[in-house]
């Protein structure tokens, strides 16, 4: 029993407890906060920063209010940044909501409501450029909370986390929000060296428990045999590496037999089916939980702990027979008998997630009663009372609310934002039950569900199929499980032939999600940091980023496995050493012998290249060629060309009807036309259905065997072709007489008649391999060293050869007048657009031109359809867009004698869209004919109104400029474009 001095200490610490901000705080709240949201608070009202890592809907945000709580309490100022405007906004609700609306303020670029409140709701970009502006608005901030800071890990917009950190007030309290990242602790150091005192709170609970299915056809199987919740999962591969192995936890042993039963080669790469979604077989579930979280057990076997597994050598597989998929519509009527919708099913195709809505409501699948769609009719039709009635039709409207009002929704970056938000606000209320979204979704905004399934676990990158990281499967699969509504969250895989049920399983147990710097230096940011510090300050203050951190980090290890493999060189060489020669130099002969036979291949596949490009160069209009291999393999007519090109790639319509171009390697050698059409003088390709006139055109001419341009007709019908036989010369070239000579030598090398000759030479190889590997790290090391501080001079030499920076008597670099416009730029393409107002480019264009031209600086095409030049709606923007061509391949040339990664290619296929848009046109009449679906076009419109207003910004330009460019955003800022994201959903 305590003693009086004891119990009265102990009051006295409860009474000091009680009048703290966090007690006050925590009173607002209908929860008790968990653990490490009470150790977050703490390390803040400490006067600590903290970096809160832990799973999605774990609840970290609370963290970030409190921040917020106690800079009111404090007569402070607090921001909350965060990634995307979709969550700012979101946060600028919840905020208005619980702190009242005249406090909080919004800006998002723009948008900017009540820019001076006490606590401002911002993208990230925002915060950086007030930083680099020196804004009034910093005026007695005390917090600043980053909401998604592993966000510092995206390639094209991390470097923004990383500037904020460094350049924000050393007095201002930070609170940065993340989900779990396996290098927690060491982004907490860096945050320690460069903010100061810093607390690492890393969380791995899930306070809604996670369990993990494998849906083989119409059953729903568990992937692990006990302990199934991802948590228990996690504990038990960490379990299992402590005592020396890494099996990691036991997987369902039916799954891993109807893996083995499976054909050779079902599947591929990799054991990665190809095929699409095909209807699945029909099968009982096995044993799972009802929507209550209870246990239940079915077909006379138990999922955990030691229970029966079905007869040896039937179970699952005997029961599905030989088809273990299912369809869409299946897998959600699946997912509605078990008590486990609301669902969000990811898949990596928009165009996947519009089929997957079409398929259901073809299948006449209905997940709402009378009721809910009488309320779902009703916010439907308040969202589209402001939209344009002859814009409907376009944006594909009757058929989304169709979706709705079975309770089903897509969710991607092609769909409008307002229904985007009108899905989002459907959902949370439990009004649409199944939604098909893209992996976007499973970043930032609120949108939790009770099961998530995953379609597949590869996706495309841009360039290949490549496998989903145990990071991205945990953000993925972090929706499922609403805390204070379910009981458990359930994430299910969809069987494919191929899936090997341990790569699952690894997945599902391993988190390892590493935080990477994505940091560089820009122009934009050098030029702020040198107008601020000057070089050598700024130099030092980049060195203290988070990329440069890592590499000197990385520098240990690397140096320690250089030493290990020059001590492995050594042993190599003992053991090559040869007793009648330098082996040695006999090994050297044989690799330049190899190396010589490549390099001879080589030369004859250039050969055949240079053939095939000087038969493109030969290609005309008209001309029908059947291509042999690759992405366009098949027939095809030649609709443009440019003879003036150095490589030639002229414009094909496919018979598909889809508009590409041809390069040479798409071919392995010269093309010779097959047929011809004649083409009119005008022809237009940019809209679908006149490459679908010129696809019949050629479909006839194939049928009626209408002979090559320049050719007859012999017998039969048949066209005399040109011959596609490539002829080589060999033996008398100098590559080939050096081959010969090599072979010579190496004949007569006394080491060539050793008895051990292949012994020692399996020595050499293995001697080579480690010594270029070892040659590599090296070159690593040099590269790590100062590498962006290496970066950032090579910027500032491509600064000042284009005069944006220049150097005083004393030596020190500072800004030009053209420096001082590349301030206020903030882009991919930042020195472009200054080149471009510097030389006057934009300056004679009308209002609706700027706009268009202003596209070429933030569009970015598809991968398809970049290079593809398009007609431009008027010779003066054709002039500027010619310019501003010109402008970037002089600055490219430029920036690969720096050694800087070059600016990217201004991409002209919005400019046609966006000037018609800018004059007045409807939604229907801006895309027509185009691959833009209405939400990319809106949010296209949006980055381009940001960019005009930057320039707009700048005092130094000409006047006539400046207000084009506030006109272009009047013109641009209509219609759906100008739907604001701020409207209240209607409760």
């Amino acid at each position: 029993m305590s003693s009086p001095s004891e119990r009265y200490l102990a009051a006295k610490q409860r009474n000091a407890e009680a009048r703290t901000e966090r007690a006050r705080f925590a009173a607002t709240l209908d929860f008790q906060m968990d653990d490490f949201q009470d150790q977050g608070c703490r390390a803040l009202e400490s006067g600590h920063g903290v970096l809160v890592a832990a799973p999605t809907g774990a609840g970290k945000t609370i963290v970030g209010e409190f921040a917020v709580h106690l800079a009111l309490a404090r007569g402070q100022k607090a921001f909350y940044t965060t990634p995307i405007k979709a969550l700012s906004n979101q946060k600028y609700h919840d905020f208005s909501r619980r702190f009242g609306s005249d406090k909080v303020g919004l800006l998002t670029g723009d948008t900017a409501v009540n820019s001076e409140a006490d606590v401002v709701v911002m993208t990230t970009e925002v915060l950086r450029n007030m930083l680099y502006a020196g804004s009034s608005t910093l005026e007695n901030l005390g917090f600043v909370v980053m909401d998604e800071v592993h966000y510092l890990a995206d390639r094209f917009r991390g470097a923004v986390w990383e500037e904020v950190i460094i350049h924000l007030p050393a007095h201002v309290q930070m609170a940065c929000l993340s989900a779990t990242v396996s290098n927690a602790e060491e982004f907490g150091d860096w945050l320690d060296t460069v903010r100061g005192s810093t607390e690492v709170i890393v969380s791995e609970h899930r306070p809604v428990p996670l369990w993990q299915h494998v849906q083989v056809g119409t059953e729903l199987m568990d992937l692990f045999v006990d302990d199934s919740t991802v948590e228990h999962a996690v504990d038990r591969r960490r379990r299992s590496r402590d005592n020396g192995n890494d099996d990691g936890p036991a997987v369902n042993p039916e799954l891993l037999h109807l893996a083995r039963s499976q054909p050779p080669g079902s599947g591929s790469r990799g054991g990665r089916s190809r095929e699409r979604f095909a209807n699945g077989g029909r099968g009982r579930r096995g044993g799972g939980r009802n929507r209550g979280g209870h246990r239940y057990e079915s077909h006379g076997y138990e999922s955990r702990g030691g229970g029966r597994w079905g007869s040896q050598g039937s179970g699952v597989a005997g029961r599905l027979g030989n088809n273990h998929r299912i369809s869409r519509p299946q897998m959600i009527r699946r997912l509605q008998s078990e008590g486990l919708l609301p669902a969000i099913t990811f898949i990596f195709s928009r165009a996947g997630c519009d089929d997957a809505v079409k398929q259901c409501l073809a299948a006449d699948l209905w997940l709402t009663t009378d009721q809910e769609r009488q309320t779902i009719r009703a916010v439907v039709a308040e969202a589209a009372s402001a939209l344009d009635a002859s814009d409907l039709d376009v944006l594909g409207f009757y058929e989304w609310r169709n979706g709705l009002e079975h309770g089903i929704a897509a969710h991607h970056a092609g769909l409008l934002p307002l229904f985007k938000e009108v899905v989002e606000q459907l959902f949370v209320q439990g009004l649409v039950k199944a939604v098909f979204a893209t992996e976007t979704l499973a970043l930032g905004i609120n949108m939790p569900a009770r099961s998530v399934v995953l379609e597949r676990l590869d996706k495309f990158n841009g360039e290949s199929r490549v496998d989903i990281t145990p990071g991205e499967y945990t953000q993925l699969t972090g929706r499922a499980g609403r805390r204070g509504i379910d009981v458990e969250g359930h994430a299910v895989v969809l069987w494919r032939p191929g899936l090997d049920p341990r790569m699952v399983a690894g997945l599902a147990s391993k988190r390892t999600y590493p935080l990477i710097s994505s940091f560089r230096p820009t122009y934009n940011m050098s030029v702020n940091l040198i107008a601020r510090f000057g070089a050598d300050r700024s130099r030092s203050i980049l060195e203290s980023s988070f990329a440069q951190f890592q590499a000197d980090r990385s520098v240990v290890g690397l140096a320690r496995r250089v030493r290990s493999n020059e001590e492995a060189l050594a042993g190599y060489e003992r053991s090559m050493t040869c007793h009648l020669g330098d082996f040695t130099e006999y090994a050297q002969l044989r690799r330049d012998l190899k190396d010589a036979e490549k390099a001879a291949e080589k030369s004859r596949s250039v050969a055949r290249r240079s053939q095939a490009g000087q038969s493109l160069s030969d290609l005309r209009p008209g001309d029908v060629v059947d291509i042999p291999h690759g992405r366009n393999r098949g027939y095809a007519v030649v609709v443009a060309t440019d003879p003036r090109a150095e490589e030639p790639r002229p414009v094909v319509v496919t018979y598909d009807a889809n508009l590409r171009r041809l390069g040479a390697q798409d071919l392995d050698g010269p093309l010779t036309p097959v047929s011809f059409v004649k083409l009119p003088n005008r022809l237009r390709t940019d809209g679908t259905k006149d490459r679908k006139s010129i696809a019949g055109w050629m479909r006839t001419a194939l049928q009626e065997g209408r002979p090559a341009r320049g050719t007859s007709s012999g017998e039969g019908g048949e066209s005399r072709r040109r011959s596609s036989t490539i002829h080589f010369a060999r033996g008398d070239s100098g590559a080939e007489a050096r081959i010969t000579d090599l072979r010579r030598r190496l004949r007569e090398h006394p080491c060539h008649g050793c008895s051990d000759r292949e012994h020692h030479a399996r020595w050499a190889e293995r001697w080579s391999r480690l010594r270029k590997d070892t040659d590599g790290l090296l070159r690593q090391l040099q590269n790590r060293t100062n590498a962006v501080a290496v970066t950032f001079d090579r910027i500032c030499g491509v600064l000042y050869a284009l005069g944006y920076l220049d150097r005083h008597d004393d030596g020190r670099l500072v800004p030009t007048p053209a420096g001082e416009q590349l301030r206020h730029i903030y882009g991919d393409r930042d020195l472009l657009l200054a080149l471009t107002l510097r030389d006057g480019v934009l300056d004679e264009l009308d209002p609706a031109a700027v706009a268009a031209a202003a596209t070429v600086m933030v569009y970015q095409a598809k991968r398809e359809d970049a290079g593809i030049r398009p007609k431009l709606p008027t010779a003066e923007i054709e002039r500027a867009a010619s310019s501003v061509v010109a402008l970037w391949s002089e600055l490219t040339d430029l920036e690969e004698q720096h050694k800087v990664k070059t600016t990217a290619e201004p991409e002209l296929g919005l400019v046609g869209p966006m000037y018609r848009w800018a004059r007045g046109a409807s939604l229907h009449l801006t895309i027509e004919d185009t691959e833009l679906a209405a939400g990319d076009f809106v949010r296209w419109a949006k980055q381009v109104i940001d960019l005009l207003d930057q320039i707009a910004s700048i005092s130094s330009l000409d006047r006539n400029l400046r207000t084009a460019c506030q006109r272009a955003v009047e013109l641009i800022h209509r219609g759906v474009v100008v739907q604001s994201v701020l409207d209240e959903p209607s409760e």
